[in-house]
Formats: structure tokens, C-alpha cells, sequence
């Protein structure tokens, strides 16, 4: 794999890097790809305990790589429907994986970078971070993360801040229940670790089975749901304001509706 990596330790946890540092860990096709494999993997393998989903670099997750997303823009509307799904489906298997998974959130996290934290079981991070849903200043929604950004905060909390795509920092971001807690940048490998431990205590089979009783318990995130989210995204890749407002950044101007 070439845009993460894993490390595995004696105790059975295992550390999923996001590990495309030069690109602020954006979303790619091929991470995408290699992030489903990998909770594929790690799912099936009874050595693993815990998985912690961290990132490499000055940033946790910038999001979806807008240059991605810019070859959308000239696709046929059965291939967006499908690199879409690939997207979403790649957070259901994130949402689903039968291990607790605990996100260590070090640095900035935007659009579907929240997504990620958002389908952990806790996330942990950095008092410095700065986080956003910042897909509409680009002409976008938070379309296949929306479930999971929902499930986590809730409707009411989601509201403040899922069509505004304002920026905020880690304490509002705990306030929102999207991060447990906020530490400062030296103490964030200690409370990962704190919240590591104690699984390490109970029986594998149970803390699945749990997990897995949890997502039928909570909002219920299901084919329809994703194949909706996915139909969503797509219209707004066929629609005017995306390739106006990922162009803009391209060409950095500000985008028509700025003024």
C-alpha cells in the first residue's frame, strides 16, 4: 500500500496511518481503495485487538482530493455514482469494523477528514487542531460522511456547523461531540493509549458483538441510506456550483458566489 500504512505491536493493536503527508492525507482514489482493504484486513484478523486511526504530518485529513474530484466533473454519471460508492462504502466498512477504533486526530481535520473521526468508536484530539464541514464553500455537501457526522453529534449539534462551513477549534469540536476529549499535542499518545487498554481486558468476541449491537441501537446507517448520500454527492459533482467552486480554487479566485 502507498498512501497508508499499518504497524502492529505485541499486544495486538494495531495503528492505521493515513500517510499521503505531502497532500495533507486527502482522500485519493487509491487511498480510498487501500483504506477499504485495510478494514477488510484488520477486520479478519483475530491477532488484532484495537485499531487507532492516525495520521502522518502536519494534518489528520484534509478531506477529499479535490483533484479527484475534479475528474468527476467530466465523467459519465454511472462512473461518479460508482467512485462515489467507493467513497461511502469505504466508511461503512471504517463504521462497521468489528475492533474498537479509536482515531488520534493531531492535526487539522476538513470535510471528509471529520468523517473519518467521526466513524470512530472515540476520537482524541490535539488542543491546537482546527476542524470544519467545508464542503459547501466549494459548491459541495456533506453528502457520504453526512450519517456518521450526524450519528456522532447529532442532529441539533450538526446543524451549527454542517451547511456553514465555518472552521473551529478542538474545545468546540469537543463541545459538539465529534472529539472525547482535547489534550495538548505532547499528552495525545498517553490518552490514546489510556483509551487502548482497557479492550485489551475484555474478551474480543464480546467487545464485537457489542459494537455491533450498538449500530443497530443507534441511527441506522444502512444500503439506503448510503446509496442516498451516494446519489447525492453525484448530483452535486453534474451540478454548476462544484465545478465552479473547485475551479476557483485551482485558480485561486474567489468563487462567483463571494463576489
Amino acid at each position: 500500500m502507498e498512501t497508508i500504512s499499518i504497524e502492529r505491536d505485541a499486544r495486538g493493536v494495531a495503528t492505521l496511518w493515513l500517510d499521503r503527508e505531502d497532500k495533507h492525507n486527502a482522500l485519493s482514489a487509491q487511498m480510498i481503495a487501500e483504506l477499504h482493504e485495510a478494514a477488510t484486513q484488520l477486520g479478519a484478523d483475530d491477532s488484532v485487538r484495537v485499531v487507532v486511526l492516525a495520521a502522518k504530518g502536519k494534518s489528520f485529513c484534509a478531506g477529499g482530493d479535490l483533484g479527484w474530484m475534479r475528474q468527476q466533473f467530466e465523467a459519465e454519471p454511472a462512473v461518479r455514482m460508482e467512485e462515489a460508492g467507493k467513497l461511502a462504502w469505504m466508511l461503512q466498512a471504517l463504521n462497521t469494523l468489528p475492533k474498537p477504533l479509536i482515531g488520534r486526530v493531531q492535526g487539522n481535520a476538513f470535510g471528509g477528514g471529520v468523517g473519518m473521526a467521526s466513524v470512530c468508536d472515540i476520537a482524541i484530539g490535539a488542543d491546537t487542531v482546527l476542524m470544519g464541514l467545508t464542503e459547501t464553500r466549494l459548491g459541495l455537501i456533506p453528502a457520504t460522511i453526512g450519517p456518521y457526522v450526524c450519528a456522532r453529534m447529532g442532529e441539533a449539534n450538526a446543524r451549527r456547523v454542517f451547511m456553514s462551513g465555518r472552521r473551529f477549534d478542538a474545545a468546540e469540536a469537543v463541545s459538539l461531540g465529534l472529539l472525547a476529549k482535547a489534550v495538548p499535542a505532547a499528552d495525545l499518545d498517553a490518552a490514546i493509549e489510556a483509551e487502548v487498554a482497557p479492550y485489551l481486558d475484555c474478551a474480543p468476541g464480546a467487545v464485537a458483538r457489542a459494537k455491533a449491537l450498538l449500530r443497530t441501537l443507534g441511527p441506522r446507517i444502512d444500503e439506503a441510506t448510503i446509496l442516498h448520500t451516494v446519489g447525492e454527492l453525484a448530483a452535486c459533482w453534474e451540478g454548476q456550483e462544484a465545478p465552479e467552486g473547485i475551479g476557483a480554487f485551482f485558480d485561486k479566485r474567489k468563487p462567483s458566489w463571494q463576489g
